[in-house]
């Protein structure tokens, strides 16, 4: 694997943690990191305390704004990606009769000591 892939997949983790982190102070409960589904993943799958919702976190980490905000980095193929994914995920567990809803983490880290964090809540349907 050449190093340009390795090291980005190793600063999308970076900001994976530091998104669990961020959603495990805000009371969530962290159920699962990195679900492997079809083609793809589901990055976090945690509990809202607040509504009992199961959430499935999709995180965009960026070090910089060349490409705009890392929140428009989901686009419409992305969105039909991770709800495939999701609905494998409940028929895989066996869920039924759960709310969930879809949020997005965004990490900006052009100060890793400093990482700007965004929650965006039902971020798309």
């Amino acid at each position: 694997m050449d190093n340009r892939k390795e090291n980005k997949r190793t600063f999308g983790s970076e900001g994976e943690d530091i998104a669990v982190k961020y959603l495990s102070e805000k009371g969530f409960e962290i159920i699962e990191r990195n679900y492997f589904a079809g083609h793809g993943e589901i990055d976090i799958i945690a509990k809202d305390p607040r509504d009992n919702y199961l959430v499935f976190v999709e995180v965009k980490t960026r070090n910089s704004m060349d490409y705009g905000d890392p929140a428009y980095a989901i686009n419409k193929k992305k969105i039909l990606q991770i709800k495939k994914n999701a609905e494998l995920y409940l028929a895989d567990k066996n869920i039924q009769e759960q709310d969930c809803r879809f949020d997005v983490v965004t990490v900006l880290m052009i100060d890793p000591e400093n990482p700007q964090i965004e929650h965006y809540e039902n971020a798309f349907m």
